[in-house]
């Protein structure tokens, strides 16, 4: 029975084209930090582009210098800062710097955010698998559309007068 299932698994390599032998699992994430034990991660929403450093810590969280209630003052942008760390489970464990620039204050959280979950992954593979189904390791590719010309903005139409 045995032979009958290595025979079966050189037909389906067959087939693939691939020897039986070639066929492997891949190599497992390590994870990536600097001397420091910080992991960098680069975010990006609209025109926000966020330089993000996390390490172990308290939970503290720094953007631009000023901590996040001072920067994100609206309670919906710092609850989105803090949803890949409630999604890992890891909560209160990392202290958070960041850097942000362009765009307004929802894309600099949103640019934030994605950054913060990409260290996460890079600090500790294993949180991969649920930043990813909750979809944070996504860049939220939305731009704003350009003005075309003979246009009043990106679609619209000035006003029509019949005389």
């Amino acid at each position: 029975m045995a032979e009958e299932l290595k025979s079966l698994d050189d037909l389906k390599s067959a087939v693939a084209g691939t020897p039986a032998a070639a066929v492997e699992v891949a190599a497992p994430r390590t994870p990536q930090r600097d001397s420091l034990g910080r992991s960098y991660a680069t975010g990006k929403r609209k025109d926000a582009v966020a330089r993000v450093w996390i390490k172990p810590g308290s939970g503290k969280v720094v953007v631009n210098g000023k901590e996040m209630a001072v920067y994100f003052a609206r309670p919906v942008l710092q609850m989105i800062l803090r949803q890949p760390f409630s999604v890992a489970g890891v909560e209160g464990q990392f202290d958070v710097v960041a850097t942000v620039a362009g765009g307004g204050l929802s894309g600099q959280a949103g640019a934030v955010k994605h950054g913060i979950s990409k260290a996460l992954q890079l600090y500790e593979p294993s949180l991969r698998a649920a930043l990813k189904a909750a979809g944070f390791l996504t860049r939220d590719s939305r731009v704003v559309e350009r003005k075309k010309y003979g246009k009043a903005k990106a679609r619209r139409s000035f006003q029509f007068s019949k005389r």
